[in-house]
């Protein structure tokens, strides 16, 4: 009985137990159900006035799903009932988080983000809110910059920004690029704008032993570049403005940071991407002996080389940066170290570059005595190919064997009946590689210390003292064995050079801000002197051959200096933040003029009215930004000459050593023999020589929508040069020199630059941004002579290979600079070039010089840049593609080999371009217009894919890998080498190779 009630009541507990199971699987289930269904949220998006805001993204927090405000700031978006949080985004405005718990609405007022809107940029001597900037100026920084394998500073904004054309010196290890801000405005004088790192303005002239002034400088430490444009920007800085002003920010440490340790390394596979069309050898036989004499045909060989693949290789490169930087109590700090090491794909080119760099950014006085100390070294280490090579790639007989036994080293080479070596034949191109070592080492090192004191009593005022150098020490040699067949009559040959170029500077200004009691206006002051000093030293040193014994004794040594003092003055002034005006003034002195001519005055003036700050535009939902800005300035220009060389000072009269073969015989010596004596040359001079100036209008818009979703900015402007910085020719019989570097004529340059930005798509999974740039360009000569001559064709210009001295530009008034000079072509039924027949343009029967006309230029009328960047969760893609249209090029490849003639030697084959069966010359056309080719591309910089592993090993190690590929592809209708080559003349071009990068970043 007990039992069975026992039993009976363990049923009912059971029984009980399966209900309430059920009856929770009940409620997860209808919880499920719930948590599946979806409801409607809406709501109202304002900024901090409480208008509507259009185009605000609103993501439903860890999903993709997602939507945006209409025209009035409203949305409607379906999420789970069981809730979740919104997300809302927008481009000026701080990003907020709202749980939506129960609600059916969700209204939230956006915050501006201050940080955005108070973004600064760095103009001559200090900074400037974006918004007050009355200027042209662009800001790049490290974020925006061009991705991938970079080696020198200028290529991480290469297309990036609008009017700067960077156009690649080749792809030399460590080579640079031929910079342009909005076309230049000197023919003789330099067209290179002045670059100022951290404060000091550098000397960027040519340094022995380097191939690029500026690769001394670590891509990595740097953290922004300010461009400015137009003279109201850039006559801060007066004398050496007229090209515009690069400022290099190099990064730094931040007060309240914890240590932060960075390693980065990437490693890089270059190879040639195209080689010069020749000849086979095959096809070089049948040429040779279908048109060639008897003794022609037997010079032929039975070899078939390959002469350009035996001259390029693939390259390596690998690239390693470590930084340390945060705050020791009160002391930013921030220390790199790199190396890299690049080589380049032609045989036996190298550069290798060991940098390091400190920043102490500490503060004193609460603050009122700030600190900075920079200083950045670099040793670097070139060996320099002889570029010749490729040349003589090109044009050796490919049915000749690379190597031959003989006393030239084993190289074959072509040699006169007696076995001597013949100098006119094209050398073995292996020979000139494998036999010259010609290398250069650069010490350089910049620095600054700058003390920025805040006045106690009057804490509007501020000192600014900035003392820095810039000091290059460079050495090096190229030397040939006994056996290089061009000196083995001399026992081969070693040279050696040294220089040394010390650059310091001392800059102090006082600066004062005050917000005025009126208007709500500010006032922003500023007043300074400034004075630089660069002195260079070239030593001199004999020339050896390999046994050490003496060639050629050494020369005179040179020192060389010259100095820039300068007096500079600055107003900004604002009223109610919306009419800005900003009046500028430097004098300058340079010691290269004469006393009388030494200084030159610079003012500037510009005003801005930001439009979206009145009234009517102000709340508007739609225009962000509108500012109209307009500016006028005077730069001058005093870059002339070589400063490593006597002619830095134009003014005075001086005479040089001459040339061996114009020594003076004079008595015998001991033994007998005639005594000779070195003489010296007049140089041309003029006294009155003076500043070059440019005087530069601009009017331009900046614009943004949809709180800068959509943003850019659209300039015109005018640039006319004055006393042009020339070297003319000097009638016979005036003088006893042929020219003379003065001031004679002007230029005009105007043009239309744009840049335009896109925020496609800016949601919490995917952000998408597309830039395009793009800038027209038009230089004109206006006058070019003291004395007006309406029959001058001007001053030729643009040596080319083919025949002793030939040029094939020339500058002459009413043209671009440079235009080609050349005859029209005249062709047959069939669209050939008729061999030798050109056009009669001034119709005098008699086809010569006259008839030559101005053809095209090298430099681009419209050149542009594309970039897009697009993240997705942890991916990022990013290319940048640049453009040019109306540059044109001389195809002196095809013109030194496009005629039969080429191999007409009795002694020495050559081998002819290919070009040749296409036009049958048999005699070169240097100047037919054939040759000068549509050279507008397309090409794609660089595309890089990466990912970001966040924070790993417990948050502790951030890691992000890349793959990179720059120069993917070239689109042009350009038939040589390469379509985009400073000067417009293709010869002997070092080609820029493709670049496979894989690279990783470490963060502790």
């Amino acid at each position: 009985m007990a039992l069975c009630c026992f039993y009976m009541a363990g049923n009912a507990q059971s029984s009980n137990s399966n209900g309430d199971i059920l009856a929770t699987n009940y409620k997860i289930e209808k919880t499920n159900r719930a948590s599946f269904q979806e409801v409607a949220v809406r709501g109202r998006v304002t900024d901090e006035n409480g208008g509507g805001l259009p185009g605000v993204t609103v993501v439903l927090k860890g999903t993709t799903k997602g939507t945006s405000t209409d025209a009035d700031g409203n949305y409607t978006i379906s999420v789970p009932a069981s809730g979740g949080t919104l997300v809302f985004s927008f481009i000026g405005y701080t990003t907020q988080e709202q749980a939506i718990g129960n609600r059916a609405t969700v209204n939230v007022s956006m915050q501006t983000d201050t940080k955005a809107l108070q973004e600064v940029v760095v103009v001559g001597y200090g900074t400037q809110k974006k918004s007050d900037v009355t200027g042209s100026v662009t800001s790049v920084t490290s974020e925006d910059f061009v991705k991938g394998q970079v080696t020198t500073p200028e290529q991480l904004i290469q297309g990036k920004v609008a009017g700067v054309q960077i156009t690649s010196n080749g792809g030399d290890p460590g080579s640079g690029g031929r910079i342009r801000i909005r076309g230049g405005a000197s023919l003789k004088g330099s067209n290179d704008p002045l670059i100022v790192i951290d404060g000091v303005p550098v000397d960027n002239s040519t340094v022995a032993g380097s191939g690029n002034p500026l690769n001394f400088i670590n891509p990595d430490d740097i953290e922004s570049f300010n461009v400015l444009k137009d003279a109201s920007a850039t006559a801060i800085y007066g004398s050496r403005a007229s090209n515009g002003v690069i400022i290099i920010t190099t990064k730094k440490g931040k007060a309240g940071d914890k240590l932060k340790v960075n390693f980065t390394t990437q490693n890089s596979v270059s190879d040639v991407t195209k080689t010069v069309d020749v000849l086979s050898a095959d096809e070089f036989r049948r040429v040779v002996n279908e048109r060639g004499s008897e003794s022609q045909k037997a010079l032929l060989g039975t070899a078939n080389t390959k002469w350009q693949d035996l001259i390029f290789q693939k390259g390596f490169t690998t690239d390693n940066n470590l930084s340390l930087s945060g705050a020791y109590k009160s002391l930013p700090y921030r220390i790199s170290l790199g190396y890299l090491n690049q080589e380049g794909i032609l045989k036996t080119s190298e550069f290798q570059r060991t940098s390091a760099a400190v920043s102490l950014n500490p503060s004193f006085l609460d603050d009122h005595l700030k600190v900075n100390l920079n200083v950045k070294g670099a040793l670097t280490d070139s060996r320099f190919a002889d570029k010749g090579a490729i040349g003589a790639a090109i044009a050796f007989d490919p049915t000749q064997p690379v190597y031959q036994e003989n006393k030239f080293g084993g190289y074959y080479q072509w040699t006169n009946a007696d076995g001597s070596f013949n100098p006119l034949a094209t050398r073995n191109p292996l020979s000139l590689l494998e036999q010259r070592n010609d290398q250069g080492d650069v010490k350089r090192s910049i620095g600054n210390l700058q003390l920025d004191y805040k006045f106690h009593f009057l804490p509007e005022l501020r000192a600014n003292l900035n003392l820095g150098y810039d000091v290059t020490d460079s050495d090096g040699s190229t030397s040939f064995p006994a056996t290089f067949a061009p000196n083995f009559a001399e026992g081969g040959r070693v040279s050696s050079f040294a220089q040394k170029k010390t650059n310091t500077l001392t800059d102090f200004y006082l600066n004062y801000v005050k917000e005025l009691g009126f208007l709500q206006s500010r006032i922003d002051a500023t007043a300074g002197y400034g004075f630089q000093e660069f002195v260079t030293e070239n030593p001199q040193f004999p020339v050896l051959n390999a046994k050490g014994d003496l060639i050629t004794e050494a020369g005179r040594p040179q020192e060389i200096p010259y100095r820039l003092k300068s007096y500079f003055g600055r107003i900004n002034y604002s009223v109610m933040d919306r009419y800005l005006l900003t009046a500028t003034i430097r004098r300058d002195g340079s010691s290269r003029f004469s006393e009388n001519n030494r200084w030159g005055t610079f003012p500037a003036l510009a005003v801005a009215w930001r439009i979206n700050e009145e009234a009517f535009l102000k709340n508007s939902g739609t225009v962000s930004e509108l500012k109209l800005r307009l500016g006028y300035g005077k730069t001058g220009q005093q870059d002339i000459g070589s400063s490593s060389s006597s002619d830095v000072f134009p003014y005075l009269s001086r005479y040089t050593l001459g040339d061996n073969t114009a020594q003076y015989q004079l008595g015998f010596d001991a033994q007998g023999r005639p005594v000779y004596y070195a003489t010296f040359r007049p140089e041309g001079y003029d006294e009155n020589i003076k500043w070059e100036e440019t005087q530069t209008y601009n009017a331009g818009l900046d614009f943004g929508f949809l709180n800068g979703r959509i943003n850019g900015s659209l300039d015109y402007f005018f640039k006319d040069t004055e006393d042009l910085l020339a070297t003319i020719s000097v009638p016979a019989g005036t003088n006893l020199i042929n020219e003379l570097t003065t001031n004679v004529g002007n230029m005009e340059t105007r043009g239309l630059e744009a840049a335009l930005n896109f925020g496609i798509i800016s949601n919490e999974k995917l952000n998408w941004d597309f830039g395009v740039n793009g800038t027209y360009i038009n230089r004109e000569i206006t006058n070019l002579s003291k004395v007006k001559d309406e029959n001058s064709i001007g001053y030729l210009v643009g040596g080319i290979a083919g025949g002793t001295g030939n040029n094939i530009q020339v500058n002459t008034v009413g043209y671009a600079p440079n235009a080609f000079y050349v005859y029209k072509q005249v062709y047959d039924q069939n669209g050939k070039p008729v061999e030798g027949l050109y056009a009669d343009l001034n119709g005098d029967g008699i086809v010569n010089e006259s008839d030559k006309y101005r053809y095209k230029n090298p430099e681009p009328k419209v050149f542009m840049g594309f970039n897009s960047d697009l993240n997705y969760g942890n991916w990022n893609f990013n290319f940048v593609m640049r453009g040019s249209f109306g540059n044109y090029m001389y195809n002196n490849i095809y013109s030194n080999n496009g005629a039969y003639r080429a191999f007409s030697f009795s002694n020495y084959l050559t081998n002819v371009s290919p070009n040749v069966l296409e036009t049958d010359f048999e005699n070169f056309q240097l100047f037919s217009d054939y040759y000068v080719e549509n050279a507008s591309f397309l090409r794609m910089e660089s595309a890089n894919l990466s990912y970001n592993f966040g924070r790993i090993l417990n948050e502790k190690v951030g890691v992000r890998l890349n793959a990179g590929l720059q120069n993917a592809f070239v689109i042009t209708k350009y038939k040589g080498l390469d379509p985009e080559i400073a000067g417009g003349i293709d010869n002997n071009f070092y080609p820029r190779p493709r670049m496979y990068t894989l690279g990783l970043n470490i963060e502790l």
